[in-house]
């Protein structure tokens, strides 16, 4: 907890509100049986009606302040631990906002949606816990055996054997159910991750009628995840008859050794009463610390997995003074080298090449042959291994990444939008953008055609993902998007694959007239979509096979020759 502690500043008055008056609670339950014994061996046995109303009235007082303490308490807890999660919760999100590439690729997005709501629930649930439970269950076994001890030393023996073996089973499940927690939180990361990649992917599930086949795979998953919950309850399952044989053989002890002594004379009636109910009140005492345990070795579990998010740094960092000025958008790639995460295999092979800044380049090349990850270099979306990248004639991790970043307005392979209207989508691109900014974007994109047909224009409701709009409107809305942000260089990952031809050729006649100034790298499928490019970069196995204009190429690029002829022989066929 060291490492989270800092995150509990704001709710420290509750933090330490929250045990103060659990205490107060304990002392008032505490000196209840001991008013009863009064009332026992005082009122009922010298028939003193006034003295037993008294001291009844001072019960219930006691039992009253121990409600209102009780309730305090566990609305200050649960505001300290829930508010102390919702902290951690925070920071972590807000730390994976600044992962690069590599450090997603480390996690799985299951297992990080899992580490920010059931693991910072868990948290929550162990700090409110470690606020009530840990501090009400030593005091009152502590109170309540002192209350024992002053009543009957004698009697309070029967502790020194009790408590011991309770304690014995206690630490035999812990040390047993320390790993099954922690086996349990990567369970439940694989069934989030089932459960996220159906949702995602219901459409394709459907339309490839494998709904069976997703159910069982699903089913697997969730079985495991049973079998290890049902594992660790089976623990709770054992422990507690075991507590509770404690607990009886405890008070049959009690009741004949005590009743010996009140037969006997020594001890009265009501003291055998109350010491009882410590007995209870200890016992009970040591169960609440073995269900607090119990929960505290999966919190655990849970705080280990969200250190591991807040103590992951991004390999992808600002150099001491970094530059927030870019001159031009010309682009260098000098023998540049790549590889992803845990791959030997290099996706990238000594790429080198210049663009010019206001100039429009295509790459084109087969599926898989690392199109995509050339232009995640630039923004350093990824960090090269060797070589380097220029951008405006300094090297990219020259420059401070979020400047460097407002100057690449990027449009990925896949279209998100987001829940919201039109308009707050397109001010992704720029919060400070107009209507009529927004408005030009969406005519240059291509998407002005049907978005001025929503009777509410810009307050168009998007849903979730853009599920409520098509492949190609989504292409053209992101598109629109990237283009707000009026920045140096724009790159288009093949972001008109879902377009039809005649308004792909629109998009790029618009970008010739409105984008004259800024960079545009245009990664395409269709020739036609980068043929009037400045230049074109023939991508093969992560090396550049050819480099030159649409005319150059047909001359000496065999691929681009090839792609060429197959896609002119496809739009003749139709």
């Amino acid at each position: 907890m060291k490492r989270l502690l800092p995150y509990m500043k704001d709710y420290l008055g509750y933090a330490i509100l929250s045990p103060m008056l659990m205490i107060l609670e304990v002392l008032a339950d505490i000196i209840i049986p001991y008013l009863m014994s009064l009332i026992v061996d005082v009122g009922i046995k010298n028939q003193d009606i006034n003295y037993i109303v008294k001291v009844g009235i001072a019960m219930l007082l006691a039992a009253l302040l121990a409600m209102i303490f009780g309730i305090l308490s566990a609305h200050f807890g649960a505001r300290a631990g829930f508010g102390f999660a919702s902290r951690i919760r925070e920071e972590a999100f807000v730390k994976i906002q600044g992962f690069s590439f590599a450090n997603l690729d480390q996690f799985t997005v299951s297992s990080l949606i899992t580490r920010l709501t059931n693991d910072c629930n868990t948290i929550g649930q162990v700090t409110m816990m470690s606020l009530r439970i840990a501090i009400r269950a030593p005091f009152l076994m502590l109170f309540a055996l002192v209350m024992s001890m002053t009543i009957n030393a004698s009697l309070a023996k029967i502790f020194a054997v009790s408590i011991p073996v309770t304690m014995f089973f206690l630490i035999i499940v812990m040390i047993k159910g320390a790993p099954l927690f922690k086996k349990m939180q990567t369970s439940v990361d694989r069934v989030n991750a089932a459960i996220q990649e159906n949702l995602i992917g219901i459409r394709v599930v459907k339309s490839f009628n494998r709904q069976k086949h997703e159910e069982k795979r699903f089913g697997k998953r969730n079985d495991a995840l049973r079998d290890v919950i049902l594992e660790a309850i089976s623990l709770v399952i054992t422990l507690m008859p075991i507590l509770n044989l404690i607990i009886y053989s405890t008070i049959i002890a009690v009741l004949w050794f005590g009743g010996q002594q009140v037969a006997a004379g020594i001890m009265g009636d009501g003291e055998l009463i109350s010491f009882i109910t410590y007995i209870t009140q200890i016992l009970i005492s040591l169960i609440m610390i073995s269900v607090f345990f119990m929960q505290l070795m999966r919190g655990m579990a849970s705080i280990n997995r969200v250190k591991e998010v807040l103590n992951t740094e991004s390999n992808i960092r600002n150099s001491s003074n970094p530059l927030n000025e870019l001159d031009n958008g010309s682009i260098s790639f000098k023998n540049v080298c790549f590889c992803y995460p845990g791959s030997k295999e290099k996706a990238l092979k000594g790429v080198s090449f210049n663009i010019n800044s206001g100039e429009t380049l295509g790459i084109i090349g087969s599926t898989g042959s690392s199109k995509s990850t050339l232009v995640q270099l630039i923004p350093r979306l990824y960090d090269v291994e060797e070589g380097e990248i220029l951008v405006g004639g300094v090297n990219v991790k020259e420059y401070d990444i979020e400047f460097l970043r407002e100057q690449v307005a990027f449009v990925l392979q896949r279209n998100t939008l987001f829940s919201g209207t039109l308009r707050e989508n397109m001010k992704w691109g720029n919060e400070k953008a107009t209507d009529e900014q927004i408005i030009k974007a969406l005519k240059i994109a291509q998407a002005w055609e049907f978005v001025s047909r929503y009777d509410d224009g810009l307050e168009h409701r998007v849903e979730q993902g853009g599920e409520n709009f098509s492949g190609g409107q989504k292409q053209r809305l992101t598109i629109a998007r990237a283009l707000i942000k009026h920045p140096q260089i724009i790159v288009l990952d093949d972001s008109t694959s879902a377009v039809d031809t005649a308004t792909d050729a629109k998009i790029q006649n618009a970008f010739k007239k409105e984008l004259g100034g800024i960079t545009t790298i245009i990664i395409a499928q269709r020739i036609s979509s980068v043929q009037e490019a400045d230049r074109i970069i023939v991508m093969d196995g992560g090396e550049i096979e050819s480099f030159g204009d649409h005319n150059t190429l047909l001359k000496i690029s065999p691929i681009y020759k090839e792609i060429y002829e197959s896609q002119q022989k496809g739009v003749v066929g139709q």
